[in-house]
């Protein structure tokens, strides 16, 4: 798996020789979304969900380094306690890490997100689910930290700021924040 990995990052980013390739840490990511819908005039509540999948760091220099992921998210939110919107999207992060410390780093870059699942779940149980009208494509901004707990394991905070619009309400955008654990292999 580790060898398959490798070649992908390889083949996407141009590293030619064997000490570019020792630069490249792979490893795994899960963790807590906490996301929601942001503009538009309607009372919304967060909703708790998940994110999981795999990132390569690649570092360039001491300091700084690249990080791309590929990682299932499940987003959405609450709408004035009378439907719950719910978007999984499988999303792309490209993180630039700068390292404050050994164990302490800052990332910002973009995210681009290719909707997978959409469903309108109602709470009057009268009414069935059904899809809703959202964007089969999302595009946003990520900041966040991350603290190597060891050599293998790392914890993270990130929040994601919707560019695009989620559907054809041209205010309503995702906000997530995100709390996760890594392991480094």
């Amino acid at each position: 798996m580790k060898k398959l990995l490798l070649l992908v990052t390889v083949a996407i980013f141009g590293l030619s020789n064997s000490a570019d390739a020792q630069n490249v840490e792979f490893g795994l990511k899960a963790g807590l979304n906490i996301s929601n819908f942001s503009g538009g005039d309607a009372d919304r509540n967060s909703l708790l969900g998940l994110h999981f999948g795999g990132f390569a760091e690649i570092g360039l220099s001491d300091k700084f380094s690249l990080q791309p992921e590929l990682l299932y998210s499940f987003q959405g939110s609450e709408a004035e306690d009378v439907v719950k919107i719910k978007v999984d999207y499988l999303t792309i992060p490209l993180m630039a890490k700068y390292y404050l410390s050994e164990k302490f780093s800052l990332e910002a870059g973009p995210q681009i997100g290719f909707l997978l699942n959409d469903k309108a779940e109602f709470n009057d149980s009268d009414l069935p689910d059904a899809e809703t009208d959202a964007s089969s494509f999302d595009f946003g901004l990520n900041i966040g930290a991350a603290y190597s707990i060891s050599s293998d394991v790392f914890a993270e905070v990130r929040y994601n700021y919707g560019i695009t619009t989620v559907a054809e309400n041209p205010d309503i955008k995702n906000s997530v924040f995100q709390i996760s654990l890594g392991y480094k292999f």
